[in-house]
């Protein structure tokens, strides 16, 4: 039934797709468009329908055609193909059989880089699976490639298995998803579902269907920079102004001090001299009128502090990147149920908890289609210390099956 499940997985993470944030191109990399390409075959090759490649936003997409007669909702499933901002070329995965829960797993052959309980608690959940993890030197992709083979192997299951009773089920596997912009250009109307889930989630039972509300503003501070010896009422120090900002926005409301629903503001990237600097914040809230509050906040602030001059020294440019896709969702919560009721029945004990982040959900929900987010087993993302369980990819494909089955009841 999984026989394809750890081979496929494997074959998907060593072949690298990392995004690029400074591409203007869609998708971001050509290597997503050969990963792609190489879907779209393994697509055709299990037996789907209406397999393409839409060149305009890098999605491939599939059909499974219904195998009942009466008239179900149609679902999707979606899964992203590139991977986050850390190195993921020759990507080595080690796998792990039978883990016991407490032993420290060496990544590297000098073991500078482990896997232990004391820094990973997450690691005792584990016991009696196989994980996979890397070398130490890369990421893992787990995230979002476990994805892909959890929905490409509940579809092989479905083919394989008529018996097992499903309406309209469509696949898509898009690019750029890390740098945010993987959705942007999804063609709602093509996909043609009711309904649809990101399979995109971290732990075994995690179901999201709140997102935080989310922009980003791009800081730029103008300086006078005159020589130090002679700069008593004359130099205008950028990197000061840029200490000066910061300091007038609220000191606790930062990611690490905060989680559940509370908002933040990021201070992602700073640069400059006393010249010019350069700041980049990224603004976060899961209630919409507390983010638009902080938007307003954040320009009140360079207000202030261009007020201090005779001439404009800060200047700001917001964009907002998401919004909470809850405020979709919840205007018909069955979908949610179903996900919910399937896992149950799996004896999978539903996590649902707000995303401290944002998915391709967010945006695909408010394009159209309301789509939350399941499990897809990953753990650690985004750097060397990446893993996932077997098991646990197993479970996220006996979802995607059962919800297929029960929305057919």
């Amino acid at each position: 039934m999984y026989e394809n499940l750890l081979p496929r997985f494997l074959r998907y993470v060593k072949t690298e797709t990392r995004s690029n944030p400074a591409s203007q191109t869609t998708p971001s990399t050509q290597t997503q468009v050969a990963f792609a390409q190489t879907l779209k075959k393994e697509l055709e090759e299990l037996g789907m329908s209406d397999v393409l490649y839409n060149e305009k936003n890098g999605f491939v997409i599939a059909t499974l055609p219904s195998n009942i007669e009466k008239d179900v909702r149609s679902i999707g499933f979606i899964a992203h193909m590139d991977t986050a901002d850390f190195n993921a070329v020759n990507v080595n995965p080690q796998i792990i059989e039978k883990y016991d829960g407490e032993s420290t797993i060496k990544l590297d052959s000098e073991g500078k880089f482990t896997l232990n309980t004391k820094d990973f608690p997450n690691l005792k959940n584990y016991a009696d699976q196989t994980l996979i993890t890397t070398d130490g030197t890369t990421l893992l992709g787990a995230d979002d490639k476990s994805g892909i083979a959890e929905i490409m192997t509940a579809m092989e299951i479905l083919i394989k298995d008529p018996s097992i009773k499903h309406g309209t089920i469509r696949v898509a596997f898009g690019p750029d998803e890390e740098i945010g912009v993987g959705a942007d250009k999804f063609d709602v109307d093509q996909f043609n579902v009711d309904f649809a889930y990101t399979m995109d989630g971290g732990p075994v039972g995690e179901l999201q269907y709140e997102t935080f509300n989310a922009a980003q503003a791009e800081v730029t501070i103008q300086g006078k920079n005159v020589h130090p010896g002679t700069a008593k009422n004359t130099m205008i120090n950028a990197l000061q102004l840029a200490i000066d900002f910061h300091n007038q926005l609220p000191q606790n409301e930062v990611p690490e001090k905060t989680d559940g629903y509370e908002g933040f503001f990021h201070l992602a990237q700073l640069s400059g001299t006393p010249e010019e600097a350069k700041m980049t914040y990224i603004i976060r809230d899961h209630d919409r009128e507390k983010f638009e509050a902080r938007k307003a906040l954040i320009t009140k602030v360079q207000e202030i502090i261009n007020q201090s001059f005779d001439q404009e020294r800060v200047q700001i440019d917001l964009v907002d990147q998401y919004y909470n896709m809850g405020e979709v969702i919840e205007k018909d919560m069955s979908i949610i149920e179903l996900a919910k009721n399937a896992m149950i029945e799996l004896g999978i004990t539903p996590l649902i908890e707000p995303v401290r982040g944002g998915t391709d959900g967010s945006k695909i929900s408010y394009l159209g289609i309301p789509t939350p987010n399941i499990f897809a087993g990953g753990e650690n993302m985004h750097g060397r210390f990446e893993f996932v369980s077997l098991q646990a990819m197993e479970k996220a494909t006996d979802v995607i099956v059962k919800i297929a089955e029960n929305n057919a009841k």
